[in-house]
């Protein structure tokens, strides 16, 4: 079987491997001996879209559980996503441009990073301060509940307060949609943030409170929609089947989605045409199985570290996301058959070219025990050209004219260059822009290349027993008090 480097799809999408192969890590030959295994991985994934089903996977309860992310970029009656229920989140949408001043996301975990990583892109650090006409008439954006941490709480709390004191709202009174999200309506992050935040709501003056809970809409299992019932409060959905960490394509991610104004269906429409892409058995033809293949057989020469590095600091979250997507989804102490298999990577997040004065000294020389995953972007929205104001300092004269764009990637570049020179793994994923199409196909790739490795190293990617047990020990911590 000949590899050709990259894998380019028709949308722009580009998959360049081209330095993880032809090493004293990954050789051709080491490729071939996989392709059996890579065959039944896409049958495995064949089986996930047909019947909803995974391998010996079971819920913590021990009971058969659905796996359904592979129907969340289809929107049909049937699907976890129906136009039901997109249009719900785009009414809900408008209805927050035009009437809520402020939204506190409550939520951890998956509940919480895909949001961010939504917020950071698209609407960014600049979305609180500027004026409502540079928001669309939506709302500002608060997070909370990813920490116990009660400086955070304040935080937000005073700057609210603050907005409403100066009367920065639509309205006479200032607006604030409370948004607690948790599948089982009981995480403790979530409902401790959600409970100070609707007592200090209550007690003041200035504000006006709304809630909108997403959570299990099934009494027996969530307390939080009990809740929303007695007090009418809008619900949406966390459907079965599908883990926090794939759940940024349904109601808990597109509810922030919503609240800024994403192109929704452009998103949904990323996800699916990289659904469509990587269906193939055949490596060359299926880059999400590639990608799997590559970090499997890398781990099982003891590469277990991947640094995830976004060329872009708007993507900084993105990393974040993929660290709990990874770390949840493979690091496993069995097989599927039970045996101690102690599987794994540890997902290291880095933004170039941050990082490069950081981490990258541990990349060029540390051990050869890492695989650095770039991300490049091919254009920016945004272009800036320097113009040299020290004309007399003689060694900043080359900083006259330069592409901040272009030495950004001058200096990806060189990393790169810089590790294949001592035979270190890196690969690259390649995005035409950053906008909601190929943030979709970006994210649903990761979803992908994690569900493929699963199936390669015969563990659950789609459990997480490693976290029962801390939460046992304090549960039982917590009932002492």
């Amino acid at each position: 079987m000949k590899l050709s480097g990259e894998i380019a799809l028709a949308s722009g999408f580009i998959f360049d491997y081209s330095n993880m192969i032809n090493t004293d890590t990954i050789t051709p030959a080491v490729i071939e001996t996989l392709e059996s295994k890579a065959k039944d991985a896409a049958d495995a994934l064949l089986l996930i879209r047909e019947q909803g089903m995974a391998k010996a996977h079971l819920s913590k309860d021990g009971t058969p559980e659905h796996v359904l992310f592979t129907k969340l970029p289809f929107v049909k009656n049937g699907n976890p996503n129906t136009p039901e229920s997109i249009a719900k989140l785009k009414q809900f949408g408008s209805y927050l441009q035009q009437e809520i001043d402020a939204v506190v996301f409550l939520g951890v975990g998956g509940s919480y990073l895909g949001n961010k990583v939504l917020f950071d892109i698209f609407a960014g650090s600049g979305w609180n301060v500027g004026c409502e006409k540079s928001r669309h008439g939506y709302p500002r954006v608060y997070f909370s509940g990813n920490n116990l941490d009660v400086d955070q709480y304040s935080e937000v709390v005073d700057e609210v307060e603050y907005l409403a004191t100066h009367r920065l709202g639509k309205n006479e009174q200032f607006r604030v949609l409370l948004v607690p999200i948790s599948k089982s309506g009981t995480t403790l992050e979530t409902l401790a943030a959600f409970s100070y935040f609707y007592e200090q709501c209550q007690k003041s003056s200035l504000l006006q409170m709304e809630v909108a809970v997403v959570t299990d809409l099934d009494e027996d299992i969530s307390p939080l929609y009990n809740l929303a019932k007695e007090n009418v409060w809008q619900c949406f959905d966390i459907k079965e089947g599908i883990g926090g960490r794939f759940c940024i394509f349904s109601d808990p991610g597109l509810i922030t989605a919503a609240a800024i104004g994403m192109d929704i269906d452009a998103f949904l429409c990323g996800a699916r045409d990289m659904e469509n892409a990587c269906q193939s058995a055949s490596l060359g033809e299926n880059p999400a199985l590639l990608n799997a293949v590559l970090k499997y057989a890398a781990a099982e020469k003891g590469v277990d570290i991947e640094v995830f590095m976004p060329y872009a600091a708007k993507m900084k979250s993105v990393g974040e996301w993929y660290v709990q997507l990874l770390a949840e989804s493979l690091g496993k102490r069995k097989d599927r058959e039970g045996n101690v298999v102690y599987y794994g990577r540890t997902p290291v997040s880095a933004v170039g070219s941050t990082d490069m004065h950081a981490q990258t000294q541990q990349h060029q020389d540390g051990k050869k025990d890492k695989v650095i995953q770039f991300v490049e972007i091919l254009e920016r929205e945004q272009q800036i050209v320097l113009n040299n104001p020290f004309t007399h300092i003689s060694s900043l004269k080359k900083y006259d004219g330069l592409s901040v764009d272009h030495a950004l990637k001058i200096a990806l570049a060189a990393n790169e260059e810089a590790l294949n020179s001592d035979g270190r793994l890196n690969a690259k994923y390649i995005l035409p822009r950053i906008d909601e199409y190929y943030l979709g196909q970006l994210l649903y790739f990761l979803m992908l290349s994690v569900a493929y490795e699963g199936e390669l190293a015969d563990v659950d990617a789609y459990d997480q027993p490693g976290v029962e047990t801390y939460k046992q020990i304090m549960k039982q911590k917590m009932s002492h008090q």
